[in-house]
Formats: C-alpha cells, sequence, structure tokens
C-alpha cells in the first residue's frame, strides 16, 4: 500500500499528467508527454515505446480505459519489481535533454526536462543543487537515473530524488 508520501508525490505528477483535468490518465496523456520528449529532442519511437508501456501497465490495473490516481498508486506499490522499467524511462527523459551527448544536464536543460513533463512552468533552481550530488553544477546519468527511480519507488522525505519534479505540499 502506497504511503502518505507516495500519494503526495504521485499526486502531484498525476496532475501535471492530466491535460484536460479530468482527474483521469487517458492514452492521449502518455501521447503528450512523448510528443514534449520529442520537442526536447529524444527518438520518436523510443519515447513512444516508454510511455505506452507505461500506459499498458496502468490500463491493465484499471478496470475502464481511464486511469485513477488509485490505480496509479497500485502500479507505484510493484515498481519494486519494475526497476528496469522506471530506469529506461529516466534514461528516455535523460536522453531527450542531454542533445550534446555529454552524459550530464546543466540547471537550465533540467528546467526544460521537467517543465516538459509537467506541461508547465516549474521553479527548479531550489531542486537543482539537492539533486547535483557532487556539485559539479550538473547532473550525471547516474544521479538523475537514482534520483527517478527514488521519485516513483522510493519513500523517504529527505532523499533529493523525492524532489525531482519539483516542490509539492
Amino acid at each position: 500500500m502506497a504511503t502518505a508520501l507516495q500519494r503526495r508525490k504521485i499526486s502531484h505528477v498525476f496532475t501535471a499528467m492530466d491535460t484536460n483535468r479530468d482527474g483521469c490518465l487517458i492514452e492521449s496523456d502518455f501521447a503528450s508527454i512523448a510528443d514534449r520528449w520529442v520537442a526536447l529532442g529524444a527518438d520518436r519511437d523510443r519515447a513512444e515505446a516508454v510511455t505506452s508501456g507505461w500506459w499498458a501497465t496502468l490500463l491493465a490495473a484499471s478496470e475502464a480505459e481511464r486511469v485513477t490516481v488509485t490505480e496509479v498508486l497500485s502500479v507505484v506499490d510493484r515498481l519494486g519489481e519494475m526497476t528496469d522499467a522506471v530506469v529506461a524511462t529516466a534514461h528516455t527523459a535523460f536522453d531527450a535533454i542531454d542533445t550534446n551527448g555529454d552524459s550530464a544536464i546543466s540547471a537550465a536543460e533540467y528546467r526544460v526536462l521537467i517543465e516538459a513533463w509537467n506541461g508547465a512552468p516549474t521553479d527548479t533552481d531550489e531542486i537543482f543543487p539537492l539533486l547535483d550530488l557532487d556539485q559539479d553544477g550538473t547532473i550525471s546519468r547516474d544521479e538523475f537515473t537514482a534520483h527517478w527511480v527514488e521519485f516513483w519507488a522510493g519513500d523517504d522525505l529527505d532523499a533529493p530524488g523525492t524532489w525531482v519534479f519539483g516542490r509539492f505540499s
């Protein structure tokens, strides 16, 4: 069962993903994420494969062609068994923004990535230093992947990955 922290984190991102704000995710919400990643530079086939894979996983937890936050949370409960899928999503997002191929993303690139995911302006200035574990001014692929996994599967308020998508209440 999802913890209170996981509910807060997932509810925050769920709201950002719900493009028509009807309280449910539908297939086009995932297509929209893929389109935003492609606009950043992601490979279309890869972005669509990742987002459609998550749509299929969530749809399997649903009783309709719409997915509620409760159904997303039921999948979150199983993410410890699905680490490969979470890592693949992190790598796709990272590669979408690392257009120069230096295996690092700057604070500016990070903001663009999170705003593309959230579909709205997001203040990441406070968050970026928490995620830049070695304080070198960039987030490496390994740092980003660890934070992404922590956000989706973790339950530690003090873990930097808790804040990957920005602050939430």
